[in-house]
């Protein structure tokens, strides 16, 4: 009785069947409700519907015209309620028992659906199944986007230079393609590359600016009036390459088989950077001369660096060290870039 009740509120979600009088009638859903539902599945229970359809129709005619030859024997009201009563409940059990030697499986039928609803196929066996699941927790390789922003400032073993007296907010701001490749299944670990864009971008307090001399060495210059905005801006273009770690536990997908949800949850990854330098603008404003010169002011042509990072999903802390000097030749000798930062995607 139970398994005839459930199937018959199943029967009527995907069917949406509705009564009326003597006349049932059943109508698909609609379209994008049916791609939820297994074709085989769908076969079965219309099949089965309408067989019920039919044994009620038959039985009810049957019931009916008992009903009204009982009319006409124009017994009194008591009597004719119990005799009613008596007919309904049999026709009900002839009903029951009609519909019970139908022989529908019905645990097989949700199992089918089951398997669909999961892997989205009528397969048939336990190695399809297990093929599908395989496929649908492969290892993944994927692109996703990447932005930070940081603030940054110069270290510098040796005793302060002029640079390092006088440097004003400085920042780092990069933004790109994070490519990641999960080593396998079920392994904590992935590689993390992509490609990045990166601007960084140094300023100066006490009125100063970045300038050159005749032949090409770069100094702090006193403005002389009053100065609004110095920057000395570079681009770069950085390749990260290193690995990823993934905290998060083993998930199960059935059939004994595990994986880990690389993308989600807590991470923490270790990695070396490289760049080329795009372009230097040196950018300058105030009660004086204001310029933006192109030009030629020492900064590495190439930065090299490490970068640790701590995440949970797509947001991340970071700290970045650049191994290579910030500036050329013995422009401010030593001065190595240090950020700290926040960003989203690994």
């Amino acid at each position: 009785m139970v398994k005839k009740i459930i199937m018959m509120a199943f029967a009527c979600i995907l069917f949406n069947n509705v009564y009326a009088q003597s006349k049932w009638s059943f109508s698909l859903p609609a379209s994008k409700e049916n791609e939820k539902i297994s074709p085989i599945v769908k076969e079965k229970v219309d099949d089965y519907a309408k067989k019920i359809d039919e044994i009620i129709q038959e039985e009810k005619k049957m019931m009916e015209e008992e009903l009204i030859a009982l009319q006409n024997k124009n017994l009194d009201k008591a009597d004719f309620d119990l005799q009613k009563k008596e007919i309904a409940n049999r026709y009900s059990e002839k009903i029951d028992k009609r519909i019970a030697d139908l022989g529908f499986d019905l645990d097989s039928v949700i199992e089918k659906q089951v398997k669909y609803s999961l892997l989205n196929s009528d397969v048939t066996s336990n190695e399809e199944i297990r093929a599908k699941i395989l496929e649908k927790y492969r290892p993944k390789k994927n692109f996703s986007s990447y932005f930070s922003y940081g603030i940054m400032n110069l270290t510098n073993d040796l005793p302060d230079n002029e640079l390092d007296k006088n440097i004003g907010y400085a920042s780092n701001l990069e933004f790109g393609l994070n490519f990641n490749y999960h080593f396998s299944r079920t392994s904590h670990f992935g590689l993390l590359s992509g490609i990045r864009f990166s601007w960084r971008t140094l300023r100066l307090d006490n009125n100063l600016y970045f300038n050159k001399d005749s032949e090409g060495n770069v100094y702090l210059d006193k403005y002389g009036k009053s100065l609004d905005k110095n920057k000395l801006r570079t681009g770069y273009i950085i390749v990260p390459l290193g690995l990823q770690y993934n905290f998060s536990r083993l998930k199960d997908a059935g059939m004994d088989i595990k994986y880990r949800n690389f993308r989600d949850g807590f991470k923490m990854a270790g990695y070396f950077y490289g760049g080329v330098k795009m372009s230097t603008n040196n950018i300058i404003s105030g009660d004086g001369p204001d310029f933006r010169d192109r030009g030629n002011y020492q900064v590495n042509p190439f930065v090299f660096g490490a970068q640790f990072t701590v995440s949970y999903d797509d947001f991340s802390i970071f700290v970045k060290k650049d191994f290579t000097n910030y500036f050329k030749g013995g422009n401010f000798s030593n001065d190595k870039a240090l950020v700290f930062g926040i960003s989203l995607g690994l």
